[in-house]
């Protein structure tokens, strides 16, 4: 006998579903099940009836199997075999076996209940007994339960009948099929009794005092008056069906009354009166066919007498046990599916709640337009709802893109989220007597991962951002505005200093004036640059990424050449097209390949690559390795916050705001833009991703 597997390592179940025993509770529960298995033994052998010392019917078999199964995590499991053992041979011998035979009769014993409690360990581990703490309860239970007293009671017919072939020199088939179909019937019936059982008692035992009186209380509130007087009707029909056919001496074949009777208790009754009551009267039936009487007892041979009527007591008590658990089964799916509504009853109200009370617009869509939900609010922010349960046309709802036209059709954010798969937003401005004073809309449409009956949806939000975006272009106007009106006073300042660059002793100052307004020129060129990158109207186009980076290294060699730096050298791949700004896009590069030539080591000529690496179906990955003097560690992402500066200390100037621009432009067009360490050499590697048009192969040119 071995341990279950599926026991955890850390505690091993004992037979309540609990941890091991202490070895003298185990001492004591073998002592009671080796009393049981006597008297059983005993009564088994009372049935031999012919030279083949079998017995015709072996209770003993079902008291093993559940004596082994809540054993088996002791570790004094050689105590039971020995008890067992010793039993088994004991009786055999007293009432008439040879030594040999009972020797024979002890080992298929003893296989018949180890294999059975491992199989029960291996098969149904989450049952009381078996390590778990279920009772039986489902239909699997009793299948697996049927499927493993077979199998184990195969085992020891493997054994037995063959002692009986080596002592007696005859070898009876019928005599193997007696003790297969006694043996199943005995551990299945009495197995199911004594599991049910133990697991009552473990459970009752478990609680305090307190509970134990609850839930007798509980139970017997539960039966109620009526039901009492069903079990009671139960045991008098039953009485009184078996009597008639078993007691009575008619000679009519009237054993098919009993399964009403038992379909009648599995149907209406408690699962474990049930077993129960297959037990009690599958019992009398036998005991009523051993001694000639009922329709059974006719058959001529012991040994088919027996099968017979042990295959009627097996039939009998999976019929009652599959109808009860059947039924029971049904009630727990009942519970569960009543349970299950409920809580999909409760989460829709909470989900409408949450959804009505929301101050932002919802709406639910396909393609078509048919509303599958919207909540209040969008009625509210648009202005005017549709009474066709779809949603209408511009017109209807004076809905305007900024720049003044109305959205056609197909342009909706909900469309093209359903067009594409991806999600969409627009910025949209309603204008309709709901609506007199006019409001923009930021409007997002994501689709739904999973179509409904078969139709896609999108999910459309949308807020009234009306205040935020008249501040913001408020603000760019403002910013617009003071940084062109600062150029007129820059610009004189910068006139007076070059008037006054011949004055005796001011050469130094002037050279300060000048450093500081050509720093001045410079951040407010920057600040005009990100705020036309943060709030400029895009003017998408399909843009040559080779050509116009090619155009930016030339000027930069150019420029280099002018003023006697280094002149860099800038290898340009065969770049893809975009969908993008142009503007934005030369803006993008500009700053990307200037800060790659600046931040360069002095007396090191600048080599910088601009390439693709793998592209995916939608966007084109852009790198830019240079052999600058990098970035320190720890402020790769922070370059690309507004006015951080990563060489702060060094000579190099700047505004800080480059790498912000960049980042702002690759974040309008719906990309991203890091950077990271060169791998092949000092410097640093800007990695842009961005909208692809069409794709061409990649070669490199230098230029």
């Amino acid at each position: 006998m071995t341990g279950d597997d599926h026991a955890p390592d850390a505690t091993r179940y004992g037979p309540q579903g609990g941890t091991r025993d202490r070895p003298t509770t185990h001492v004591l529960r073998s002592a009671a099940f080796a009393s049981l298995y006597l008297a059983a033994s005993y009564l088994g052998r009372l049935t031999v009836m012919d030279h083949t010392n079998l017995s015709l019917v072996w209770p003993a078999a079902g008291v093993a199997a559940v004596w082994f199964v809540t054993q088996r995590h002791s570790r004094l499991r050689a105590l039971d075999v020995a008890l067992l053992s010793g039993v088994t041979l004991g009786v055999n011998v007293a009432t008439g076996a040879s030594p040999a035979l009972a020797g024979f009769f002890v080992a298929a014993n003893v296989v018949q209940a180890v294999v059975f409690a491992w199989l029960f360990g291996r098969w149904l581990p989450e049952l009381w007994g078996g390590g778990g703490t279920e009772a039986i309860s489902r239909l699997q239970h009793l299948w697996r339960l049927l499927a493993i007293a077979a199998i184990s009671t195969a085992c020891g017919t493997v054994i037995g009948p063959t002692g009986v072939w080596v002592v007696n020199g005859t070898y009876s088939l019928p005599g193997a099929a007696v003790w297969l179909t006694r043996n199943t019937a005995s551990m299945l019936l009495i197995g199911v009794a004594g599991l049910r059982i133990g697991y009552l008692i473990h459970h009752f035992w478990a609680n305090n005092t307190g509970k134990r009186r609850a839930a007798l209380q509980q139970a017997w509130r539960n039966a109620g008056r009526w039901h009492w007087a069903e079990y009671a009707a139960v045991l008098l029909a039953s009485t009184a069906t078996y009597l008639v056919a078993f007691a009575v001496n008619h000679g009519l074949p009237l054993a098919f009354p009993l399964l009403v009777v038992t379909v009648w208790a599995a149907l209406r009754l408690h699962t474990t009166f049930v077993i129960a009551h297959d037990l009690l009267f599958g019992t009398l039936a036998v005991v009523f066919t051993l001694h000639g009487d009922g329709p059974f007892a006719t058959i001529g041979s012991h040994l088919a007498r027996a099968l017979v009527v042990q295959l009627f007591v097996g039939v009998i008590a999976v019929v009652g046990l599959a109808v009860a658990l059947g039924r029971d089964e049904r009630a727990r799916l009942m519970t569960d599916l009543k349970a299950a509504r409920q809580e999909a009853a409760e989460q829709a109200e909470i989900l409408r709640t949450i959804v009505d009370s929301m101050g932002e617009g919802l709406g639910v869509m396909d393609a078509d337009g048919r509303f599958l939900l919207r909540n209040p609010a969008a009625g509210h922010l648009i202005g005017v709802t549709s009474t066709t349960g779809r949603f209408e046309d511009s017109a209807f709802y004076g809905l305007y893109r900024t720049d003044g036209t109305l959205v056609p059709d197909g342009e909706f954010p909900y469309q093209r989220a359903l067009a594409t798969g991806e999600p969409h937003s627009m910025d949209i401005v309603v204008r309709n007597p709901g609506v007199p004073q006019g409001r923009t809309l930021a409007v997002t449409a994501t689709p739904m991962p999973n179509p409904i009956n078969g139709v896609s949806y999108a999910v459309s939000t949308f807020s009234d951002v009306t205040a935020e975006r008249r501040q913001r272009d408020e603000l760019a106007s403002f910013a617009g505005v003071v940084a062109h009106d600062l150029h007129n006073p820059l610009t004189t300042v910068e006139g007076w200093s070059e008037e006054l660059a011949d004055v005796p002793g001011a050469a130094a100052g002037i050279a300060r004036i000048r450093r500081a307004a050509t720093r001045m020129r410079n951040l407010i060129n920057d600040l005009l640059s990100y705020t036309t990158a943060r709030d400029g109207q895009l003017e998408l186009a399909t843009v040559d990424l080779a050509g116009l980076i090619a155009d930016i290294a030339a000027a930069r060699v150019d420029q280099a050449e002018s003023t006697g730096s280094p002149v860099p050298r800038i290898a340009v791949g065969n770049l893809p097209h975009v969908y993008a700004d142009v503007t934005l896009m030369r803006q993008l590069f500009e700053n990307v390949l200037g800060n790659a030539i600046k931040y360069t080591a002095p007396g090191i000529t600048p080599q910088i690559m601009v390439y693709t690496t793998s592209n995916d179906h939608d966007d084109i990955h852009i790198r830019v390795a240079d052999n600058g003097i990098g970035i320190p560690t720890g402020q790769h992402d922070a370059v690309f916050n507004n006015f951080h500066r990563a060489h702060r200390t060094s000579d190099y100037a700047g505004t800080g705001l480059g790498l912000a621009i960049c980042k702002r432009i690759t974040e309008r067009h719906g990309g991203t833009i890091t950077a990271t360490d060169n791998p092949d050499r000092p410097g640093t590697v800007i990695a842009i991703s961005i909208p692809l048009a069409p794709q061409p192969a990649r070669a490199l040119i230098t230029t």
